[in-house]
């Protein structure tokens, strides 16, 4: 089998995401990995802007999409995974599964319970879930499943051949992690999923899931592990687990919540379903109201 994929790496700057179409180059079979619906939060308006420039690049390549891959549920964009779906089988391919790592039943029972969705809406939302090692297959590619925990407890990185797509699980050198604090993350946990990936050969290319990177470069989709181990900020060779697991905590504490963490989550959870209409036709999203309870 090959394990040597055409891999287009398209970046959405609003949310700084990396967006991934890997294919096999023999048979055309291809995978997306964390598409982009767009969301304006002041007119509460969703477009399909960034995933229709994916549906273009399927179709010029002429490849066929098997996979929607989610590395995990997203607090900063909302996933365009079920639009894509739905579009590729307008145009008769094959029905994409949407796939997370097992992790996401944690995320959706936890968020469900915040935002009074129904499980009805989340039994279904995904059609694979996969398990830490499991293999996966595109066309005649083979790759593997990686639970990487830390950043939140479902995030997994998809390594296909000498490349590994690591969601939010370590970011480039000059970025380094990301924070820690959402429901059922933990810096210590990230600190052992990011040397997971130290430890894989030199050459190998680690994907981010986001860039922001200072003004001295453009965004980058991948540095090697030989980069990241000479010169990631935060984890690099050398660095004690107890040294950043106290840095990060105590950065983490004091973030301010993402901009689009309440829009993001209730669509992300369902696989980029949109919420049930109500009897008048509208969907709504829950936003919690952040006021001093006493005067209430």
């Amino acid at each position: 089998m090959s394990d040597t994929p055409e891999i287009h790496c398209c970046f959405e700057p609003t949310t700084s995401t990396w967006q991934y179409v890997v294919a096999d180059p023999e048979t055309r079979a291809a995978i997306i990995i964390d598409p982009v619906l767009d969301f304006d939060a002041t007119t509460s308006t969703i477009s399909t802007r960034s995933a229709d420039s994916l549906i273009a690049l399927v179709d010029n390549h002429q490849y066929t999409v098997q996979m929607l891959l989610e590395t995990h549920a997203h607090a900063d964009h909302l996933t365009a995974a079920k639009y894509l779906q739905q579009q590729f089988l307008m145009r008769g391919q094959p029905q994409a599964k949407i796939c997370a790592g097992k992790g996401i039943s944690a995320v959706q029972q936890t968020f469900a319970t915040k935002y009074g969705v129904d499980a009805s809406e989340l039994d279904a939302a995904f059609d694979k879930l996969f398990d830490d090692g499991e293999e996966i297959s595109i066309g005649n590619l083979r790759g593997k499943v990686l639970h990487l925990p830390g950043h939140t407890p479902d995030n997994v990185g998809y390594q296909i051949g000498e490349n590994i797509f690591t969601g939010d699980s370590i970011f480039n050198p000059d970025v380094g992690s990301a924070r820690c604090d959402f429901p059922g993350g933990s810096a210590r946990e990230l600190y052992r999923s990011m040397r997971r990936l130290l430890s894989l050969p030199p050459h190998y290319r680690l994907y981010t899931g986001h860039d922001y990177p200072p003004e001295s470069r453009k965004e980058q989709a991948f540095f090697t592990v030989a980069q990241q181990n000479e010169g990631n900020k935060h984890v690099k060779a050398g660095v004690p687990e107890e040294d950043f697991v106290k840095w990060r905590t105590e950065r983490d504490a004091s973030l301010s919540e993402p901009r689009l963490i309440h829009h993001a989550l209730q669509i992300n959870i369902r696989a980029g379903g949109l919420p049930q209409a109500s009897p008048h036709g509208y969907r709504f999203l829950h936003i919690p109201l952040k006021l001093p309870e006493a005067i209430w």
